[in-house]
């Protein structure tokens, strides 16, 4: 009999993730975005929790919890209930962050669980108009005749852009000085002031600028061209082997999710950077579409952690 009872009860355990997973989503769900409104990170969130709540059956809101390199929205989600209503949206910053820092308010290999990667944004490199190199094989040239006189600007330190630009330094052999500010807009303001002599980020801030001829775009950090630039050389093309750089965007949940919620959410971004219509947006935003299994995801997750940690190390990068 207390057999019969225990082995009831084992499977009424097993299968209450499953039943779980029937009945959600109940209620609006919320996604934590560590930046402000208006970024490459907040836009992307954006059209893939309108498409997300749309298929669901319940509104999924973007909250935007800014703060520490998006540490702030992380920490938030890892004491989260893992109940599926709660979930957030993360950058290259996230994979920076276990070695930028000493010590994190959040395990993230205990805490977090994989959910899927939206998409990556290559890096697009952009200066003044007036300055006297047209490309990026020009401005390494420069640089190298100039040691320690270059200057680039990041949108923070331990950003993708302050990150990707020291692994241009260590790729060309080159010495710049960073220049951080709080956020891109004020240091795309002192490229256009002439400032800065280099200036990098997601492909988002710079097509329409580059397009309207305000900057000069140099290069992409990608092994391929970007549709919404075609006519801008990728840095592998101009002689500059092994610089691939973007920020990219993902899921996580709350460790302990039931495994049939974090699949139902993963297929679904599957499925949605597949329309034609997100397809487009993401296309136009320099972003190539991703979508991925959970599994896959942490595999991303594992492999940007060691190269930017690499990176973080031998340019001697740290927040605390």
């Amino acid at each position: 009999m207390q057999r019969r009872h225990f082995t009831a009860a084992v499977a009424a355990t097993l299968a209450a993730p499953m039943v779980r997973a029937q009945n959600w989503p109940q209620r609006p769900i919320k996604v934590l975005v560590g930046y402000p409104p208006g970024g490459f990170t907040d836009v992307t969130a954006r059209l893939i929790c309108d498409k997300l709540g749309q298929r669901l059956g319940q509104p999924v809101i973007v909250d935007n919890k800014p703060g520490a390199n998006g540490i702030v929205a992380v920490d938030q989600l890892a004491k989260a209930a893992p109940d599926g209503q709660t979930f957030a949206v993360v950058i290259a910053a996230h994979a920076a962050n276990t070695t930028l820092y000493k010590k994190l308010p959040y395990d993230p290999k205990k805490d977090l669980a994989a959910v899927s990667l939206i998409g990556l944004s290559p890096l697009v490199a952009a200066v003044n108009n007036d300055a006297p190199y047209r490309t990026a094989k020009d401005f390494i040239a420069f640089a190298r005749a100039n040691p320690g006189k270059i200057s680039y600007g990041s949108s923070g330190n331990g950003s993708a852009v302050h990150l990707s630009t020291e692994l241009l330094k260590i790729l060309t052999g080159t010495r710049m000085v960073h220049i951080p500010y709080r956020g891109s807009a004020a240091a795309f303001t002192d490229l256009l002031g002439g400032q800065i002599h280099l200036f990098m980020d997601a492909a988002q801030g710079l097509i329409a600028p580059g397009k309207a001829g305000k900057v000069r775009l140099i290069g992409v950090a990608s092994d391929k061209r970007l549709p919404a630039l075609p006519d801008v050389p990728t840095f592998v093309e101009q002689g500059i082997k092994g610089f691939v750089a973007s920020t990219w965007a993902g899921v996580l949940a709350p460790a302990g999710t039931p495994a049939p919620i974090v699949k139902r959410v993963s297929d679904e971004i599957a499925a949605i950077v597949k329309m034609d219509d997100v397809r487009a947006k993401l296309d136009a935003m320099g972003t190539i579409p991703a979508g991925s299994t959970p599994a896959e995801f942490q595999g991303f997750i594992d492999a940007e952690t060691a190269k930017w940690g690499k990176v973080i190390r031998e340019a001697n990068v740290s927040l605390d």
